[in-house]
């Protein structure tokens, strides 16, 4: 689930017993919270980063979660999706055109032929990485899904800031990974505690690659 912003937050989009379960783990030691600010070398906010905050210590347990990408105007949205591990993710299309979805990344090799409406079963995503989605009939759409083995993850907004609440005080190895990034940000250790804590990086970004798509109503496909 998204703000208007875009931002991408865990806690909204996992299902009521994650946040229980989360709850639980935290018990007396507290949340904290963590805002990161992701910013080009020019100072241009980076939309589309992936905020990652894995525990040193133990890790909750998985959950099943859904989540779903979405076919609109051919294209995938979102361009970016972060789930956990064991995550279902359902790939209805809403275009008037079919749609052959695939990947062959090693995190997820899988196949939806020809289809149009709801994709006949969800594509459980059980190994972490990341995953390049396209369609075999539409050579413009590309998508990707990061899978992840921590609870505790989001995605920045058009304006660059992504946040995650509900951490317990702990330990953790902080990660910022984006499709695009020309140099691999290195992972940072750190310390949470109760409190609301802000990380700034800085990403320089390839140009994304735009492929010209031919209008529907002049023969389109």
């Amino acid at each position: 689930m998204a703000d208007r912003a875009g931002h991408q937050s865990r806690r909204l989009t996992s299902p009521p017993v994650l946040l229980a379960l989360l709850l639980a783990w935290a018990g007396a030691a507290g949340a904290a919270s963590l805002t990161a600010a992701v910013r080009t070398s020019a100072g241009a906010p980076v939309k589309d980063a992936a905020i990652i905050l894995e525990p040193t210590g133990r890790t909750p347990p998985p959950v099943r979660a859904r989540a779903t990408i979405e076919q609109r105007d051919r294209e995938f949205i979102p361009y970016l999706s972060i789930v956990r591990k064991g995550t279902s993710i359902e790939f209805p299309n809403h275009d008037p055109v079919k749609h052959h979805i695939y990947s062959f990344s090693p995190a997820k090799v899988f196949e939806i032929k020809l289809y149009a409406g709801k994709s006949v079963n969800p594509v459980v995503f059980d190994k972490t990485g990341e995953v390049v989605l396209g369609c075999n009939i539409h050579d413009w759409m590309a998508a990707h899904v990061l899978v992840v083995d921590t609870p505790w993850f989001a995605k920045t907004g058009a304006d660059g800031l992504a946040r995650i609440d509900g951490v317990p005080a702990g330990t953790y190895r902080l990660r910022l990974w984006h499709p695009r990034q020309k140099v691999a940000t290195p992972d940072r250790d750190l310390s949470l505690g109760a409190a609301v804590r802000r990380i700034e990086f800085t990403v320089d970004l390839t140009p994304r690659l735009i492929v010209p798509k031919p209008p529907l109503d002049a023969g389109g496909y």
